[in-house]
């Protein structure tokens, strides 16, 4: 039979945000058990206690605080070097029997630039180009036959340098996205490898995304 406590932990992990506030502190617990207590019941079809539900909760709050929040405030200590990058343009072309060619073709240019800062991220049926500005002209140019979906100027990206074990940590990315989202903050791309993370941001937005990166993780 299931039990009060694994039906919460299964609607408090339906809810991110709610899960970060209680670790942290920001929930009225005995509020929360109120507006739980008619779904907790629905799923277990028996009448449950409010002081029940409560104590499920500080239990749940307590396995959290100790099994994830700790272990991802111990590994955003250990991030590398964060780095700004302005001046960028991005274009996003619907995937065709063409568009590696063009690829091909944009990286044998950009071969030689050092300072260039371009990505390129495939997925099933787009390909997302982030490039710096002074190159707009040659990846219009270039990819002037291909079907472009859509494209931005005026953007930024903030690059994390991500402890090597990151991977093993489960909440780490949600962690990061959720300060910035709190903030009002809209991310236009996200871009990884193994241990780096690229948020690609408006330029208005970027200075702030910054200053809560740098304070969440300094």
């Amino acid at each position: 039979m299931i039990t009060i406590s694994q039906i919460l932990e299964n609607l408090i992990k339906q809810k991110p945000f709610v899960e970060s506030a209680l670790v942290e502190g920001l929930i009225n617990i005995s509020a929360l058990a109120r507006q739980l207590k008619p779904e907790i019941e629905k799923i277990s079809r028996k009448e449950v206690t409010e002081a029940s539900i409560i104590m499920a909760l500080k239990r749940f709050v307590e396995h959290m605080d100790v099994s994830m929040h700790r272990k991802i405030e111990k590994a955003t200590k250990s991030f590398g070097d964060i780095i700004v990058r302005s001046n960028l343009c991005d274009f996003t072309f619907k995937h065709s029997d063409t568009l590696i060619e063009k690829q091909s073709v944009l990286i044998k240019k950009l071969t030689t630039e050092k300072e260039v800062f371009y990505t390129i991220s495939s997925g099933v049926f787009e390909t997302t180009i982030v490039i710096s500005s002074n190159f707009e002209s040659e990846v219009k140019q270039i990819f002037k036959e291909e079907q472009l979906i859509s494209s931005s100027t005026s953007i930024s990206s903030i690059t994390l340098r991500l402890p090597k074990d990151n991977i093993k940590i489960p909440g780490l990315y949600y962690h990061i996205f959720k300060q910035i989202a709190w903030e009002g903050i809209s991310v236009l791309e996200a871009i990884s490898t193994t241990n780096e993370l690229s948020i690609i941001l408006k330029d208005k937005d970027v200075d702030r995304a910054f200053s809560v990166i740098k304070r969440s993780y300094a």
